[in-house]
Protein backbone atom coordinates (compact mmCIF):
# COMPACT_ATOMS: atom_id res chain seq x y z
CA UNK A 1 0.00 0.00 0.00
CA UNK A 2 1.29 3.29 -1.21
CA UNK A 3 0.87 5.46 1.73
CA UNK A 4 1.77 8.70 0.16
CA UNK A 5 -0.94 7.83 -3.18
CA UNK A 6 -3.16 10.62 -1.92
CA UNK A 7 -3.37 13.71 -0.11
CA UNK A 8 -3.45 13.53 3.53
CA UNK A 9 -6.51 13.45 5.67
CA UNK A 10 -6.82 16.02 8.31
CA UNK A 11 -9.11 15.43 11.27
CA UNK A 12 -10.91 18.04 12.72
CA UNK A 13 -13.69 18.11 15.49
CA UNK A 14 -16.69 18.04 13.27
CA UNK A 15 -16.51 14.33 11.21
CA UNK A 16 -15.31 13.07 8.19
CA UNK A 17 -16.57 12.76 4.57
CA UNK A 18 -16.98 9.37 2.79
CA UNK A 19 -14.14 9.97 0.87
CA UNK A 20 -11.87 10.71 3.29
CA UNK A 21 -12.74 7.16 4.69
CA UNK A 22 -12.17 5.36 1.12
CA UNK A 23 -8.84 7.76 0.68
CA UNK A 24 -7.78 6.17 4.25
CA UNK A 25 -9.10 2.58 3.87
CA UNK A 26 -8.42 1.97 0.02
CA UNK A 27 -5.58 4.52 -1.05
CA UNK A 28 -3.74 4.37 2.28
CA UNK A 29 -3.58 8.21 2.99
CA UNK A 30 -1.93 9.75 5.66
CA UNK A 31 -3.77 10.63 8.68
CA UNK A 32 -2.99 14.23 10.69
CA UNK A 33 -4.57 15.92 13.41
CA UNK A 34 -5.79 19.31 13.26
CA UNK A 35 -5.14 21.84 15.74
CA UNK A 36 -8.42 22.32 16.39
CA UNK A 37 -8.76 18.43 16.98
CA UNK A 38 -5.94 18.54 19.31
CA UNK A 39 -6.73 21.66 21.32
CA UNK A 40 -10.71 20.47 22.00
CA UNK A 41 -9.02 16.47 22.94
CA UNK A 42 -7.39 18.39 25.42
CA UNK A 43 -10.14 20.58 26.92
CA UNK A 44 -12.38 17.43 26.93
CA UNK A 45 -9.73 15.08 28.76
CA UNK A 46 -9.49 18.16 31.13
CA UNK A 47 -12.81 17.68 31.92
CA UNK A 48 -12.69 14.12 32.65
CA UNK A 49 -9.68 14.34 34.67
CA UNK A 50 -11.26 16.81 37.06
CA UNK A 51 -14.67 14.25 37.40
CA UNK A 52 -12.44 11.10 38.03
CA UNK A 53 -10.42 13.65 40.86
CA UNK A 54 -13.81 13.80 42.78
CA UNK A 55 -15.26 10.67 44.90
CA UNK A 56 -19.17 10.60 43.09
CA UNK A 57 -19.09 7.55 40.70
CA UNK A 58 -19.28 8.62 36.77
CA UNK A 59 -20.01 5.66 34.73
CA UNK A 60 -16.82 4.98 32.47
CA UNK A 61 -14.93 7.13 34.53
CA UNK A 62 -14.95 5.23 37.85
CA UNK A 63 -17.44 2.86 36.84
CA UNK A 64 -17.18 -0.81 35.98
CA UNK A 65 -18.83 -1.01 32.62
CA UNK A 66 -22.47 -2.53 31.37
CA UNK A 67 -23.69 -5.00 33.79
CA UNK A 68 -21.01 -4.03 35.96
CA UNK A 69 -21.52 -0.25 36.46
CA UNK A 70 -22.69 -0.41 39.83
CA UNK A 71 -19.16 -0.71 41.04
CA UNK A 72 -17.34 2.10 41.90
CA UNK A 73 -13.59 1.75 40.87
CA UNK A 74 -10.98 3.15 42.93
CA UNK A 75 -8.45 5.21 41.36
CA UNK A 76 -5.36 2.73 41.86
CA UNK A 77 -7.17 0.49 39.40
CA UNK A 78 -8.92 2.26 36.96
CA UNK A 79 -6.04 1.76 34.98
CA UNK A 80 -5.50 -2.21 35.27
CA UNK A 81 -9.62 -1.27 34.30
CA UNK A 82 -8.74 -0.06 31.38
CA UNK A 83 -6.70 -2.21 30.28
CA UNK A 84 -8.58 -5.16 31.07
CA UNK A 85 -11.72 -4.00 29.22
CA UNK A 86 -10.06 -3.76 25.83
CA UNK A 87 -8.07 -7.03 26.78
CA UNK A 88 -11.39 -8.89 27.47
CA UNK A 89 -13.44 -7.67 24.95
CA UNK A 90 -11.08 -8.67 22.01
CA UNK A 91 -13.13 -11.97 21.98
CA UNK A 92 -13.51 -12.15 17.85
CA UNK A 93 -13.36 -15.09 16.55
CA UNK A 94 -13.62 -16.39 12.68
CA UNK A 95 -11.70 -15.57 9.45
CA UNK A 96 -9.65 -11.92 9.67
CA UNK A 97 -11.66 -9.13 7.96
CA UNK A 98 -10.50 -7.41 5.14
CA UNK A 99 -8.17 -4.92 5.33
CA UNK A 100 -9.62 -2.12 4.26
CA UNK A 101 -12.36 -2.85 6.94
CA UNK A 102 -9.97 -2.80 9.71
CA UNK A 103 -8.29 0.72 8.12
CA UNK A 104 -11.78 1.91 8.08
CA UNK A 105 -12.66 0.69 11.67
CA UNK A 106 -9.57 2.79 12.94
CA UNK A 107 -10.22 5.90 11.01
CA UNK A 108 -13.27 6.27 12.04
CA UNK A 109 -12.92 5.54 15.72
CA UNK A 110 -10.39 8.39 15.59
CA UNK A 111 -12.71 10.54 13.61
CA UNK A 112 -14.83 10.44 16.90
CA UNK A 113 -11.79 10.68 19.07
CA UNK A 114 -11.14 13.84 17.41
CA UNK A 115 -14.47 15.17 18.00
CA UNK A 116 -13.95 16.17 21.42
CA UNK A 117 -16.64 14.22 22.97
CA UNK A 118 -14.66 10.81 24.39
CA UNK A 119 -12.32 12.82 26.84
CA UNK A 120 -9.01 10.24 25.01
CA UNK A 121 -5.64 12.32 25.47
CA UNK A 122 -4.43 14.08 22.48
CA UNK A 123 -1.42 11.49 22.72
CA UNK A 124 -3.62 8.41 22.43
CA UNK A 125 -5.20 10.35 19.01
CA UNK A 126 -1.82 10.64 17.85
CA UNK A 127 -0.55 6.96 18.42
CA UNK A 128 -3.87 5.88 16.37
CA UNK A 129 -2.43 7.95 13.48
CA UNK A 130 0.72 7.01 13.93
CA UNK A 131 -0.59 3.28 13.80
CA UNK A 132 -2.55 4.02 10.67
CA UNK A 133 0.07 6.29 8.65
CA UNK A 134 2.42 2.79 9.63
CA UNK A 135 0.04 1.08 7.36
CA UNK A 136 -0.02 -1.67 10.42
CA UNK A 137 -3.68 -3.18 10.59
CA UNK A 138 -4.67 -5.27 13.31
CA UNK A 139 -6.07 -8.62 13.46
CA UNK A 140 -9.38 -8.45 13.62
CA UNK A 141 -12.02 -11.04 13.21
CA UNK A 142 -15.17 -12.01 11.35
CA UNK A 143 -17.13 -12.58 14.58
CA UNK A 144 -17.98 -10.48 17.68
CA UNK A 145 -19.75 -7.61 17.45
CA UNK A 146 -23.36 -7.61 17.84
CA UNK A 147 -23.63 -3.55 16.29
CA UNK A 148 -24.46 -2.41 19.69
CA UNK A 149 -22.54 -0.76 22.38
CA UNK A 150 -20.22 -0.06 19.03
CA UNK A 151 -18.52 -2.59 17.55
CA UNK A 152 -16.78 -4.20 20.79
CA UNK A 153 -14.68 -6.84 19.60
CA UNK A 154 -13.49 -5.39 16.07
CA UNK A 155 -12.77 -2.15 17.72
CA UNK A 156 -11.37 -4.02 20.87
CA UNK A 157 -8.74 -5.62 18.97
CA UNK A 158 -7.46 -2.36 17.41
CA UNK A 159 -7.54 -1.02 20.56
CA UNK A 160 -5.00 -3.92 21.70
CA UNK A 161 -2.70 -3.03 18.87
CA UNK A 162 -2.17 0.24 20.67
CA UNK A 163 -1.48 -1.42 24.10
CA UNK A 164 1.26 -3.47 21.97
CA UNK A 165 -0.52 -6.62 22.93
CA UNK A 166 -2.04 -9.05 20.01
CA UNK A 167 -1.46 -9.71 16.51
CA UNK A 168 -1.27 -7.20 13.48
CA UNK A 169 -0.40 -7.27 10.19
CA UNK A 170 2.13 -5.19 9.19
CA UNK A 171 3.25 -2.94 5.74
CA UNK A 172 5.06 -6.08 4.11
CA UNK A 173 1.40 -8.07 4.68
CA UNK A 174 3.21 -10.28 7.38
CA UNK A 175 1.66 -10.91 10.57
CA UNK A 176 3.30 -10.45 13.51
CA UNK A 177 3.14 -9.36 17.37
CA UNK A 178 1.74 -5.65 17.58
CA UNK A 179 4.67 -5.29 19.74
CA UNK A 180 7.27 -5.87 17.54
CA UNK A 181 5.53 -3.88 14.80
CA UNK A 182 5.26 -1.02 17.30
CA UNK A 183 8.71 -0.99 18.07
CA UNK A 184 9.60 -1.32 14.52
CA UNK A 185 7.73 1.96 13.57
CA UNK A 186 9.03 3.75 16.28
CA UNK A 187 5.86 3.56 18.18
CA UNK A 188 5.16 4.08 21.77
CA UNK A 189 2.76 1.43 22.98
CA UNK A 190 -0.48 3.51 24.73
CA UNK A 191 -1.50 3.66 28.98
CA UNK A 192 -4.60 4.21 29.27
CA UNK A 193 -6.44 6.31 31.92
CA UNK A 194 -9.99 6.85 32.99
CA UNK A 195 -12.34 6.25 30.53
CA UNK A 196 -9.41 5.85 27.48
CA UNK A 197 -10.49 2.38 27.02
CA UNK A 198 -14.26 2.21 26.83
CA UNK A 199 -13.76 5.27 24.22
CA UNK A 200 -12.09 3.59 21.49
CA UNK A 201 -14.62 0.36 21.27
CA UNK A 202 -17.60 2.21 21.73
CA UNK A 203 -18.80 3.34 18.46
CA UNK A 204 -20.51 1.93 14.88
CA UNK A 205 -16.98 2.58 13.03
CA UNK A 206 -17.09 -0.84 11.67
CA UNK A 207 -20.71 -0.87 9.70
CA UNK A 208 -20.46 2.64 9.11
CA UNK A 209 -17.01 1.94 7.22
CA UNK A 210 -18.11 -1.00 5.26
CA UNK A 211 -21.11 1.23 4.09
CA UNK A 212 -19.15 3.66 2.94
CA UNK A 213 -17.43 1.65 0.87
CA UNK A 214 -20.39 -0.45 -0.40
CA UNK A 215 -21.48 2.69 -1.43
CA UNK A 216 -18.66 3.19 -3.58
CA UNK A 217 -18.76 -0.20 -5.27
CA UNK A 218 -22.54 0.25 -5.82
CA UNK A 219 -22.55 3.36 -7.38
CA UNK A 220 -19.99 1.99 -10.16
CA UNK A 221 -22.30 -0.97 -10.28
CA UNK A 222 -25.65 0.38 -10.89
CA UNK A 223 -23.79 2.67 -13.77
CA UNK A 224 -22.48 -0.57 -14.73
CA UNK A 225 -26.06 -2.40 -14.70
CA UNK A 226 -27.24 0.04 -16.56
CA UNK A 227 -24.71 -0.40 -19.67
CA UNK A 228 -25.34 -3.99 -19.33
CA UNK A 229 -29.33 -4.06 -19.45
CA UNK A 230 -28.72 -1.64 -22.64
CA UNK A 231 -26.50 -4.33 -24.14
CA UNK A 232 -28.99 -6.89 -23.54
CA UNK A 233 -31.64 -4.82 -24.66
CA UNK A 234 -29.91 -4.39 -27.71
CA UNK A 235 -29.25 -7.80 -28.32
CA UNK A 236 -32.58 -8.82 -28.20
CA UNK A 237 -33.48 -6.65 -30.48
CA UNK A 238 -35.65 -4.49 -27.83
CA UNK A 239 -36.99 -1.18 -28.12
CA UNK A 240 -35.45 2.20 -26.61
CA UNK A 241 -38.99 3.59 -26.89
CA UNK A 242 -39.78 3.07 -23.14
CA UNK A 243 -36.93 5.08 -22.21
CA UNK A 244 -38.38 8.31 -23.44
CA UNK A 245 -37.79 10.71 -20.91
CA UNK A 246 -41.43 11.59 -20.81
CA UNK A 247 -41.90 7.95 -19.74
CA UNK A 248 -40.10 8.44 -16.76
CA UNK A 249 -41.06 12.18 -15.86
CA UNK A 250 -44.61 11.06 -14.87
CA UNK A 251 -43.35 8.73 -12.14
CA UNK A 252 -40.64 11.33 -10.80
CA UNK A 253 -39.09 8.87 -9.05
CA UNK A 254 -34.87 10.41 -9.93
CA UNK A 255 -33.32 7.12 -9.86
CA UNK A 256 -35.76 5.45 -12.85
CA UNK A 257 -35.24 8.86 -14.55
CA UNK A 258 -31.37 8.44 -14.50
CA UNK A 259 -30.87 5.18 -15.64
CA UNK A 260 -33.01 5.51 -18.03
CA UNK A 261 -31.31 8.16 -19.80
CA UNK A 262 -28.09 5.89 -18.98
CA UNK A 263 -29.51 3.58 -21.14
CA UNK A 264 -30.45 5.50 -23.76
CA UNK A 265 -27.58 6.89 -24.23
CA UNK A 266 -26.08 4.05 -24.45
CA UNK A 267 -28.17 2.94 -26.83
CA UNK A 268 -27.81 6.12 -29.16
CA UNK A 269 -27.56 5.34 -32.67
CA UNK A 270 -27.87 1.50 -32.60
CA UNK A 271 -28.95 -0.63 -35.69
CA UNK A 272 -31.00 -3.19 -33.43
CA UNK A 273 -32.87 -2.06 -31.06
CA UNK A 274 -36.78 -2.18 -32.78
CA UNK A 275 -35.62 -4.19 -35.58
CA UNK A 276 -37.98 -6.82 -34.33
CA UNK A 277 -40.79 -4.70 -35.75
CA UNK A 278 -40.09 -5.39 -39.16
CA UNK A 279 -41.92 -8.79 -39.88
CA UNK A 280 -41.85 -10.52 -36.74
CA UNK A 281 -44.19 -7.73 -34.10
CA UNK A 282 -43.57 -7.43 -30.84
CA UNK A 283 -46.19 -5.10 -28.99
CA UNK A 284 -43.75 -5.06 -25.64
CA UNK A 285 -40.52 -6.59 -24.39
CA UNK A 286 -40.79 -8.82 -21.19
CA UNK A 287 -40.27 -6.99 -17.99
CA UNK A 288 -36.60 -7.93 -17.15
CA UNK A 289 -35.72 -5.94 -20.06
CA UNK A 290 -38.83 -3.20 -20.07
CA UNK A 291 -38.62 -2.66 -16.37
CA UNK A 292 -34.86 -2.51 -16.54
CA UNK A 293 -34.91 1.24 -15.26
CA UNK A 294 -37.75 1.32 -12.31
CA UNK A 295 -35.92 -2.01 -11.14
CA UNK A 296 -32.41 0.15 -10.85
CA UNK A 297 -33.86 2.83 -10.57
CA UNK A 298 -35.38 2.03 -7.50
CA UNK A 299 -32.17 0.52 -6.06
CA UNK A 300 -30.59 3.95 -6.62
CA UNK A 301 -33.07 5.69 -4.79
CA UNK A 302 -32.28 3.32 -1.86
CA UNK A 303 -28.70 4.10 -2.03
CA UNK A 304 -29.34 7.90 -2.02
CA UNK A 305 -31.20 7.36 1.27
CA UNK A 306 -28.13 5.06 2.30
CA UNK A 307 -26.06 8.17 1.98
CA UNK A 308 -27.94 10.20 3.95
CA UNK A 309 -27.61 7.73 7.05
CA UNK A 310 -23.89 7.45 6.19
CA UNK A 311 -23.43 10.93 6.07
CA UNK A 312 -25.24 11.79 9.31
CA UNK A 313 -23.14 8.96 10.79
CA UNK A 314 -19.75 10.59 9.35
CA UNK A 315 -20.57 13.97 11.27
CA UNK A 316 -21.76 12.30 14.43
CA UNK A 317 -19.63 11.60 18.00
CA UNK A 318 -20.30 8.04 18.80
CA UNK A 319 -19.52 7.20 22.38
CA UNK A 320 -21.24 6.33 26.19
CA UNK A 321 -20.63 8.03 27.94
CA UNK A 322 -19.99 11.42 25.90
CA UNK A 323 -18.18 14.73 26.95
CA UNK A 324 -20.72 17.72 26.12
CA UNK A 325 -19.61 21.24 25.51
CA UNK A 326 -21.00 22.51 28.87
CA UNK A 327 -19.02 20.37 30.69
CA UNK A 328 -21.18 17.38 31.46
CA UNK A 329 -20.45 13.80 30.86
CA UNK A 330 -23.38 11.81 30.30
CA UNK A 331 -24.62 8.71 29.42
CA UNK A 332 -26.57 7.87 26.41
CA UNK A 333 -27.56 5.45 24.02
CA UNK A 334 -26.17 6.87 20.31
CA UNK A 335 -24.21 3.94 20.03
CA UNK A 336 -27.02 1.51 18.82
CA UNK A 337 -26.45 0.74 15.30
CA UNK A 338 -30.14 0.58 14.09
CA UNK A 339 -29.97 3.45 11.76
CA UNK A 340 -26.80 1.75 9.70
CA UNK A 341 -28.24 -0.90 10.01
CA UNK A 342 -31.50 -0.87 8.20
CA UNK A 343 -29.76 0.63 4.98
CA UNK A 344 -27.11 -2.12 5.24
CA UNK A 345 -29.69 -4.33 4.48
CA UNK A 346 -32.02 -1.97 2.35
CA UNK A 347 -28.72 -2.51 0.38
CA UNK A 348 -28.92 -5.81 0.34
CA UNK A 349 -32.17 -6.33 -1.24
CA UNK A 350 -31.77 -3.73 -3.52
CA UNK A 351 -28.35 -5.54 -4.73
CA UNK A 352 -30.00 -8.93 -5.29
CA UNK A 353 -33.06 -7.43 -7.10
CA UNK A 354 -30.16 -5.87 -9.26
CA UNK A 355 -28.57 -9.31 -9.56
CA UNK A 356 -32.12 -11.69 -10.48
CA UNK A 357 -33.30 -8.71 -12.87
CA UNK A 358 -29.92 -9.46 -14.72
CA UNK A 359 -29.76 -13.14 -14.56
CA UNK A 360 -33.59 -13.01 -15.99
CA UNK A 361 -31.91 -11.14 -19.18
CA UNK A 362 -29.02 -13.43 -19.55
CA UNK A 363 -31.16 -16.53 -19.40
CA UNK A 364 -33.55 -15.09 -22.40
CA UNK A 365 -30.48 -14.37 -24.48
CA UNK A 366 -29.94 -18.21 -24.34
CA UNK A 367 -33.15 -19.25 -24.98
CA UNK A 368 -34.15 -20.19 -28.99
CA UNK A 369 -37.43 -19.73 -27.91
CA UNK A 370 -37.08 -16.05 -26.59
CA UNK A 371 -33.73 -14.51 -28.04
CA UNK A 372 -35.40 -13.57 -30.80
CA UNK A 373 -33.02 -15.16 -33.65
CA UNK A 374 -29.93 -15.88 -31.59
CA UNK A 375 -28.66 -19.43 -31.81
CA UNK A 376 -29.49 -21.62 -28.38
CA UNK A 377 -27.10 -20.85 -25.56
CA UNK A 378 -25.41 -18.75 -28.42
CA UNK A 379 -23.26 -21.79 -28.75
CA UNK A 380 -21.06 -22.16 -32.56
CA UNK A 381 -22.45 -25.33 -33.26
CA UNK A 382 -25.52 -26.28 -31.06
CA UNK A 383 -25.53 -29.75 -29.34
CA UNK A 384 -21.61 -30.33 -30.52
CA UNK A 385 -21.04 -27.03 -28.24
CA UNK A 386 -22.84 -26.21 -25.02
CA UNK A 387 -22.03 -22.30 -25.44
CA UNK A 388 -22.87 -20.35 -22.54
CA UNK A 389 -25.38 -23.19 -20.60
CA UNK A 390 -23.44 -23.19 -17.84
CA UNK A 391 -21.91 -19.37 -17.31
CA UNK A 392 -26.06 -18.99 -16.36
CA UNK A 393 -25.91 -21.76 -13.62
CA UNK A 394 -23.17 -20.00 -12.32
CA UNK A 395 -25.14 -16.43 -12.42
CA UNK A 396 -28.18 -18.26 -10.93
CA UNK A 397 -26.05 -19.61 -8.27
CA UNK A 398 -25.10 -16.24 -7.23
CA UNK A 399 -28.57 -14.52 -7.27
CA UNK A 400 -29.67 -17.46 -5.49
CA UNK A 401 -27.04 -16.62 -2.69
CA UNK A 402 -27.64 -13.38 -2.81
CA UNK A 403 -31.56 -13.63 -2.20
CA UNK A 404 -30.45 -15.66 1.16
CA UNK A 405 -28.25 -12.81 1.89
CA UNK A 406 -30.88 -10.38 1.42
CA UNK A 407 -32.96 -11.55 4.37
CA UNK A 408 -32.44 -8.96 7.51
CA UNK A 409 -29.76 -8.76 10.00
CA UNK A 410 -31.28 -6.22 11.56
CA UNK A 411 -34.69 -7.96 12.24
CA UNK A 412 -32.38 -9.70 14.57
CA UNK A 413 -31.21 -9.36 18.44
CA UNK A 414 -29.97 -11.70 20.88
CA UNK A 415 -29.88 -10.14 24.42
CA UNK A 416 -26.40 -9.96 26.34
CA UNK A 417 -24.13 -8.50 29.10
CA UNK A 418 -27.00 -9.89 31.53
CA UNK A 419 -30.11 -8.44 30.13
CA UNK A 420 -28.20 -4.51 30.56
CA UNK A 421 -27.86 -4.87 26.18
CA UNK A 422 -31.00 -6.25 25.85
CA UNK A 423 -31.79 -5.27 22.37
CA UNK A 424 -28.92 -5.01 19.69
CA UNK A 425 -28.65 -4.37 16.17
CA UNK A 426 -26.47 -6.78 14.62
CA UNK A 427 -25.24 -3.64 12.18
CA UNK A 428 -22.04 -5.71 11.62
CA UNK A 429 -23.49 -9.04 10.29
CA UNK A 430 -25.32 -6.80 8.12
CA UNK A 431 -22.29 -5.20 6.78
CA UNK A 432 -20.24 -8.18 6.24
CA UNK A 433 -23.20 -10.10 4.20
CA UNK A 434 -23.72 -6.81 2.44
CA UNK A 435 -20.04 -6.63 0.98
CA UNK A 436 -20.12 -10.62 0.00
CA UNK A 437 -23.53 -9.47 -1.98
CA UNK A 438 -21.67 -6.51 -3.64
CA UNK A 439 -19.18 -9.32 -5.05
CA UNK A 440 -21.79 -11.43 -6.08
CA UNK A 441 -23.92 -8.59 -7.93
CA UNK A 442 -19.87 -7.93 -9.99
CA UNK A 443 -20.26 -11.01 -10.82
CA UNK A 444 -23.89 -11.51 -12.23
CA UNK A 445 -22.91 -7.97 -14.34
CA UNK A 446 -19.68 -9.81 -15.74
CA UNK A 447 -21.75 -13.00 -17.29
CA UNK A 448 -24.89 -10.44 -18.94
CA UNK A 449 -22.02 -8.64 -20.14
CA UNK A 450 -20.64 -11.79 -21.28
CA UNK A 451 -23.80 -13.33 -23.10
CA UNK A 452 -24.90 -9.47 -24.34
CA UNK A 453 -21.76 -9.06 -26.06
CA UNK A 454 -21.24 -12.23 -27.44
CA UNK A 455 -24.80 -11.87 -28.70
CA UNK A 456 -24.72 -8.49 -30.53
CA UNK A 457 -21.60 -9.77 -32.19
CA UNK A 458 -23.64 -13.26 -33.50
CA UNK A 459 -26.47 -10.46 -35.49
CA UNK A 460 -24.89 -10.20 -38.32
CA UNK A 461 -25.96 -7.24 -40.50
CA UNK A 462 -27.05 -5.45 -37.98
CA UNK A 463 -25.05 -2.48 -36.56
CA UNK A 464 -24.93 -1.79 -32.75
CA UNK A 465 -24.68 1.69 -31.44
CA UNK A 466 -21.39 3.22 -31.06
CA UNK A 467 -21.29 2.67 -27.69
CA UNK A 468 -21.99 -0.84 -27.75
CA UNK A 469 -18.81 -0.89 -30.29
CA UNK A 470 -16.92 0.74 -27.49
CA UNK A 471 -17.56 -1.41 -25.08
CA UNK A 472 -17.03 -4.77 -27.75
CA UNK A 473 -13.74 -3.21 -28.25
CA UNK A 474 -12.48 -2.61 -25.25
CA UNK A 475 -13.94 -5.35 -23.89
CA UNK A 476 -12.27 -8.03 -26.53
CA UNK A 477 -8.62 -5.95 -25.04
CA UNK A 478 -9.41 -6.81 -22.31
CA UNK A 479 -9.15 -10.84 -22.65
CA UNK A 480 -13.09 -11.89 -22.90
CA UNK A 481 -13.25 -13.86 -25.88
CA UNK A 482 -16.09 -13.20 -28.46
CA UNK A 483 -18.10 -16.16 -30.48
CA UNK A 484 -16.65 -19.68 -31.67
CA UNK A 485 -16.26 -23.23 -30.52
CA UNK A 486 -16.28 -24.06 -26.70
CA UNK A 487 -13.37 -23.53 -24.56
CA UNK A 488 -12.23 -22.91 -21.04
CA UNK A 489 -14.69 -20.82 -19.70
CA UNK A 490 -13.70 -19.50 -16.52
CA UNK A 491 -10.54 -17.32 -17.96
CA UNK A 492 -13.26 -15.43 -19.94
CA UNK A 493 -15.62 -14.98 -16.93
CA UNK A 494 -12.53 -14.07 -14.89
CA UNK A 495 -11.58 -11.26 -17.47
CA UNK A 496 -14.95 -10.13 -17.68
CA UNK A 497 -15.80 -9.81 -13.78
CA UNK A 498 -12.06 -7.91 -13.46
CA UNK A 499 -13.36 -5.46 -16.49
CA UNK A 500 -16.09 -4.28 -14.51
CA UNK A 501 -15.03 -4.90 -10.88
CA UNK A 502 -12.28 -1.89 -12.07
CA UNK A 503 -15.00 0.44 -14.05
CA UNK A 504 -13.58 -0.48 -17.29
CA UNK A 505 -17.07 -1.26 -18.76
CA UNK A 506 -17.98 2.21 -17.48
CA UNK A 507 -14.85 3.89 -19.09
CA UNK A 508 -15.56 2.52 -22.35
CA UNK A 509 -18.53 3.55 -22.67
CA UNK A 510 -18.31 7.14 -21.17
CA UNK A 511 -16.35 8.49 -23.79
CA UNK A 512 -19.21 8.14 -26.19
CA UNK A 513 -21.94 9.02 -24.26
CA UNK A 514 -20.54 11.43 -21.96
CA UNK A 515 -20.65 10.49 -18.12
CA UNK A 516 -23.30 8.34 -16.84
CA UNK A 517 -25.32 9.70 -14.07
Amino acid sequence: MDMHSVDPVVLGTSGVTAADVVAVARGGARVELSEEAVTALAAARGIVDALAAKPDPVYGVSTGFGALATRHISQELRGRLQRNIVRSHAAGMGPRVEREVVRALMFLRLKTVCSGHTGVRPEVAQTMADVLNAGITPVVHEYGSLGCSGDLAPLSHCALTLLGEGDAEGPDGVVRPAGELLAAHGIAPVELREKEGLALLNGTDGMLGMLVMALADLELLYKSADVTAALALEALLGTDKVLAPELHAIRPHPGQAASAANMLAVLKGSGLTGHHQEGAPRVQDAYSVRCAPQVAGAGRDTMAHARTVAERELASAVDNPVVLPDGRVESNGNFHGAPVAYVLDFLAIAAADLASIAERRTDRLLDKNRSHGLPPFLADDAGVDSGLMIAQYTQAALVSEMKRLAVPASADSIPSSAMQEDHVSMGWSAARKLRTAVDNLTRVLAVELYAATRAIELREGLTPAPASRAVLEAVRKAGVEGPGPDRFLAPDLAAADAFVRQGRLVAAVEPVTGPLA
